[in-house]
């Protein structure tokens, strides 16, 4: 198993490279999407408030293969490995989101994306099939120590305003309005169309698609429908178009969210089947529609039962704390990072000795 790290678009340069370097990082999965265009001080991640995350990218302008180059030249040259990219902006493919009059342009745009992406030598491209996208979450001393995190008291049934999905604004002209309510077999058929399209370009690419639970994992958030909130609907994903390209990026926190199941089973499950893409190694206490967010040894998953399972599977990916906790100094988002990685680094370790 190799230990990675998760940058965000804003921290895309040598300060967080080597700071990844420097906590024992081989790999990266970094985000191209600009969350924080609104508000860059903000280094932890993007909560999902009501009013969303900010305005969504260029319509017209997919990440070329150029670009996708340059940057992994950059991450090769501090010494890491480039795994993956994590997440579609909204402004790319809002319509195979919504079903709108513009998904077959988009989907077009996506393969030609996802061509890049192989072109460039990156192995795996992460993404949430969701219209809310990360949200209903609040944050507070959660944490040991009251050190801030992220968490869910209830759920969120404010409906989302015309001209946003997945929390980010991709037609400021909208017209008034809130996006119609569907159920989710529809949601499941707009899946299907966006697999059926995706996944013969991404084996083709030599590209691994990684699909993310749903984050929380509700069946409705912000009175959308969700698809992956119980941990068997990850296969039921995995078998709806089987392709060596169809795989999951498997977060911990979300699946030990879950009502359903257990995050062991669900570990065993899927690194048996090899369907795992990488893994979101993050702890948390609680279910939804209330959990809280915490540190990687404080929560209710034993993470080392979890590398155990995985050792056991033959697991040879990426593992990145995604998110953690803040610490009480004055680097919050760094100490905390620095500190569960330095878990993993040991965990990793100890998993490997006779």
């Amino acid at each position: 198993m190799k230990l990675g790290f998760g940058l965000y678009k804003h921290m895309l340069d040598t300060k967080h490279y080597n700071f990844a370097k420097q906590c024992g990082a081989t790999h990266l999965v970094i985000h191209l999407v600009d969350y924080f265009g609104h508000n860059k001080d903000n280094a932890d991640q993007p909560i999902g408030g009501q009013e969303g995350w900010g305005r969504a990218g260029n319509p017209n302008d997919i990440w070329s293969l150029e670009e996708l180059l340059r940057i992994k030249r950059e991450i090769n040259d501090h010494g890491l490995e480039l795994e993956a990219i994590e997440n579609f902006d909204p402004a790319h493919w809002h319509d195979i989101l919504l079903d709108g009059p513009k998904k077959e342009l988009q989907m077009e745009n996506l393969k030609q994306l996802i061509r890049n992406v192989g072109k460039a030598g990156i192995p795996t491209f992460g993404y949430n099939f969701s219209l809310a996208g990360v949200a209903a979450r609040n944050q507070g001393p959660y944490a040991r120590g009251e050190a801030v995190s992220v968490g869910m008291d209830g759920g969120d049934d404010t409906p989302i305003p015309n001209g946003m999905v997945w929390n980010m604004v991709y037609d400021e002209n909208a017209p008034e309005g809130t996006l119609p309510k569907i159920d989710h077999g529809e949601l499941w058929d707009r899946l299907q169309y966006f697999l059926d399209g995706i996944l013969p370009v991404a084996e083709e690419a030599g590209v691994k698609m990684a699909a993310h639970p749903d984050d929380p994992p509700m069946p409705y958030v912000r009175n959308t429908p969700r698809l992956v909130y119980q941990p068997d609907m990850y296969q039921k994903l995995i078998d709806m178009k089987p392709s060596p390209a169809n795989n999951l990026e498997f977060c911990l926190g979300s699946i030990a969210e879950m009502t359903e199941g257990n995050v062991y089973d669900a570990t065993d499950s899927y690194s048996e089947q090899g369907k795992i893409g990488y893994i979101h190694f993050r702890n948390v206490k609680g279910k939804v529609p209330n959990y809280k967010e915490v540190f990687v040894d404080e929560g209710d998953i034993d993470m080392f039962k979890i590398l155990k399972i995985l050792k056991k599977n033959n697991f040879d990916g990426v593992l990145i704390p995604d998110h953690t906790p803040q610490m009480t100094c004055d680097a919050p988002w760094y100490a905390g990072m620095a500190y569960a990685m330095g878990y993993m680094k040991a965990a990793l370790a100890l998993l490997d000795r006779p």
